[in-house]
Protein backbone atom coordinates (compact mmCIF):
# COMPACT_ATOMS: atom_id res chain seq x y z
CA UNK A 1 0.00 0.00 0.00
CA UNK A 2 0.94 3.42 -0.75
CA UNK A 3 1.90 6.44 1.55
CA UNK A 4 -0.72 8.56 0.17
CA UNK A 5 -3.48 5.28 0.72
CA UNK A 6 -2.20 4.66 4.19
CA UNK A 7 -2.68 8.73 5.10
CA UNK A 8 -5.91 9.30 3.39
CA UNK A 9 -7.15 5.44 5.18
CA UNK A 10 -6.53 7.08 8.28
CA UNK A 11 -7.51 11.17 7.78
CA UNK A 12 -11.33 11.04 7.17
CA UNK A 13 -11.55 14.47 6.58
CA UNK A 14 -8.54 14.93 4.15
CA UNK A 15 -10.32 12.13 2.54
CA UNK A 16 -13.51 13.99 2.46
CA UNK A 17 -11.70 17.09 1.24
CA UNK A 18 -9.82 15.09 -1.93
CA UNK A 19 -12.48 13.75 -2.79
CA UNK A 20 -14.13 17.20 -3.40
CA UNK A 21 -11.40 18.51 -4.94
CA UNK A 22 -11.22 15.02 -7.45
CA UNK A 23 -15.34 15.43 -8.27
CA UNK A 24 -14.30 19.63 -8.98
CA UNK A 25 -10.81 18.43 -11.45
CA UNK A 26 -12.99 15.26 -13.03
CA UNK A 27 -16.05 17.41 -13.77
CA UNK A 28 -13.59 19.78 -15.66
CA UNK A 29 -14.99 20.29 -19.67
CA UNK A 30 -11.28 19.18 -20.77
CA UNK A 31 -10.95 16.19 -18.25
CA UNK A 32 -14.47 15.08 -19.71
CA UNK A 33 -13.43 15.36 -23.08
CA UNK A 34 -9.85 13.49 -22.79
CA UNK A 35 -11.81 10.79 -20.82
CA UNK A 36 -14.36 10.52 -23.64
CA UNK A 37 -11.70 10.38 -26.21
CA UNK A 38 -10.05 7.59 -23.94
CA UNK A 39 -13.01 5.51 -23.78
CA UNK A 40 -13.62 5.76 -27.22
CA UNK A 41 -10.00 4.52 -28.01
CA UNK A 42 -10.23 1.30 -25.85
CA UNK A 43 -13.23 0.35 -26.91
CA UNK A 44 -12.02 0.57 -31.00
CA UNK A 45 -9.05 -1.22 -30.00
CA UNK A 46 -10.39 -4.01 -28.43
CA UNK A 47 -12.72 -4.36 -31.31
CA UNK A 48 -10.12 -4.72 -33.55
CA UNK A 49 -8.35 -7.20 -31.18
CA UNK A 50 -5.52 -5.04 -30.09
CA UNK A 51 -3.90 -6.10 -26.45
CA UNK A 52 -4.01 -3.15 -24.76
CA UNK A 53 -4.15 -4.83 -21.12
CA UNK A 54 -1.78 -2.27 -19.11
CA UNK A 55 -1.64 0.48 -21.44
CA UNK A 56 -3.11 4.27 -21.54
CA UNK A 57 -4.52 6.14 -24.06
CA UNK A 58 -1.68 8.84 -24.57
CA UNK A 59 -3.43 12.06 -25.53
CA UNK A 60 -0.47 13.62 -26.71
CA UNK A 61 1.08 10.77 -28.58
CA UNK A 62 -2.52 9.41 -29.85
CA UNK A 63 -1.67 5.88 -29.01
CA UNK A 64 -1.73 3.20 -26.34
CA UNK A 65 1.16 3.45 -23.75
CA UNK A 66 2.81 1.17 -20.88
CA UNK A 67 0.97 2.77 -17.79
CA UNK A 68 3.66 3.14 -16.17
CA UNK A 69 5.37 5.36 -18.97
CA UNK A 70 2.73 7.14 -19.17
CA UNK A 71 1.70 8.30 -15.73
CA UNK A 72 5.39 8.58 -14.72
CA UNK A 73 6.26 11.82 -17.16
CA UNK A 74 7.30 14.97 -15.63
CA UNK A 75 5.47 18.49 -15.69
CA UNK A 76 1.91 18.91 -15.71
CA UNK A 77 -0.02 16.24 -17.83
CA UNK A 78 3.06 14.26 -17.99
CA UNK A 79 4.49 16.53 -20.32
CA UNK A 80 7.02 19.64 -19.70
CA UNK A 81 5.82 22.94 -21.98
CA UNK A 82 7.06 24.67 -24.49
CA UNK A 83 9.06 27.34 -24.18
Amino acid sequence: MGKSTEYYRNNAAARKKKAATDKKVNSRPEQVKKRVESNAARRKAKAAGKNIKGKDYDHAVGKFVKTKTNRGRAGEGGRKKKR
